[in-house]
Formats: structure tokens, sequence, C-alpha cells
């Protein structure tokens, strides 16, 4: 399968990530990638950080760069932690649940929060909807993102060895999630969550569960820029 993008990454401006905008960018050049995403943690920025992102040139080193935010679903109603008028700014919103900005709920709960969070316009993509300190009804999630024109997340951080979540329920997790989606014809996307430049556009984990689960390659945007506009209209 072709994998040209990356939209899950994150540079020193998100605190806790350890290498520069030049340097992903340099990275992303080397892997081959034709899109690269920023999507810097929202709790980690100003305001003005997200607006002044339109100084970034849009293409560099013949990459296509998207300007955007990994966004905090604060609450169970699917609330972010960035005002619209910003995220109306951006090219690309990922909204995800992190143990920092959001007490995990029931299973019912956390449903109805991604569930929310996708009736934003500004939201594209769920980020890592694996993690099991948040358990989710999956075919709830697929069928959502089917009628509401959002991306679910492979999680390539969430599968890794050296990640921050549980790899083996990660997996579980994706089998099921996966399974729905094919039912559904749901569209996924690859992430890295690269937190350093040699990480970007490792999909090699993610490429293996979707592989294990024979999921269709016409479901994954990640090859090809036309797929992607689909859902990241600002996708030039």
């Amino acid at each position: 399968m072709r994998d040209i993008t990356d939209l899950h990454t994150h540079t020193i401006a998100s605190e806790h990530a350890y290498s520069t905008l030049r340097e992903m960018i340099q990275a992303a050049a080397r892997t081959g990638l034709e899109v690269l995403g920023f999507t810097e943690h929202a709790e980690s920025c100003s305001h003005f950080y997200f607006t002044n992102m339109r100084i970034i040139p849009r293409e560099q080193m013949g990459i296509t760069i998207l300007r955007g935010v990994e966004a905090n679903i604060i609450d169970h109603g699917g609330h972010v932690d960035l005002p619209d008028p910003i995220l109306s700014q951006l090219d690309v919103v990922i909204a995800s649940m992190h143990m920092s900005q959001i007490k995990p709920g029931s299973p019912e709960e956390n449903t109805r929060a991604y569930l929310s969070a996708m009736k934003n316009p500004y939201v594209h993509v769920i980020g890592h909807p694996d993690d099991s300190r948040f358990p989710v009804d999956y075919k709830e999630l697929a069928y959502g993102a089917k009628q509401y024109g959002t991306l679910l997340e492979i999680n390539n951080h969430s599968l890794s060895p050296t990640g921050t979540r549980d790899t083996e329920r990660a997996k579980e997790n994706y089998q099921i999630m996966l399974e729905h989606c094919k039912a559904y014809e749901t569209p996924v996307i690859m992430g890295s969550d690269a937190h350093i430049d040699v990480e970007v556009g490792e999909h090699g984990e993610a490429t293996k569960i979707l592989e294990a689960s024979n999921f269709p390659a016409e479901l994954v945007v990640n090859s090809n820029k036309k797929l992607l506009k689909k859902f990241i209209p600002n996708c030039p």
C-alpha cells in the first residue's frame, strides 16, 4: 500500500517532543512523504501560536505542509479545548482524549464524547481511539465516523513497544474497530504520533494491524492526496 501522508506529528512546541519543525520536514523528505501535518498539543501552545501558523510555507522540500492541532476532548459532551474561530483557521484538527485533560467515563460516556466531537465541522480525525483507559463501543464509533465524514486514526505510537499506551490492548481494540469499519466502509488514517524526527512517517505497526485485519487499502486515506482531500478540504 502506498503511504505518503502523516498528519499526526509534534515538534518542540508541544514541550514533550524533541525535534524542530525543520528537522521534521527534513525527515519527511527522507522518508518519501508528500503530505506532512503539524498537530501540536492544544494545551502546550498559546492561541496565537495556532493563528500564526499561516506563516509556515505550504510547500517545503517537495512536501505539502498542513497546519493543525491535536485538540483535547475535555468533557463527555465532546467539547475541545480550542474555540471554533481558531479551529476554522487550521487545515487539520485531530480530537483526542488524554488522561491529563479528561477523566475516563463509562463506555457509553466515552463513545458519546467521540461522537459529539465528530459533529464539530472543524474536527477531521479522532486520535488514538485505541486507549483502553477510555473504553468505547467500536460499532457506534465506526458508524458515527462514517455518518459524519470523520477519519478514525490507527495510531502507530499506540502499537509500538516504546509507546506510552497499552500496546496489547491497543491491538485488540483496533482489530475490533477495523472489523466494524469494514462493515460500514468507514475510512481510516494511519498516524505516527511522532514526537521526534526519526518517527516521522513511521507506520510500520499500523500497517501490520491493517494487514492482519485484511482491511481494504481503498479505505486507508494515507495513499493519495485526492482521497485525503475528501476528508481534509484544505489539503491543496
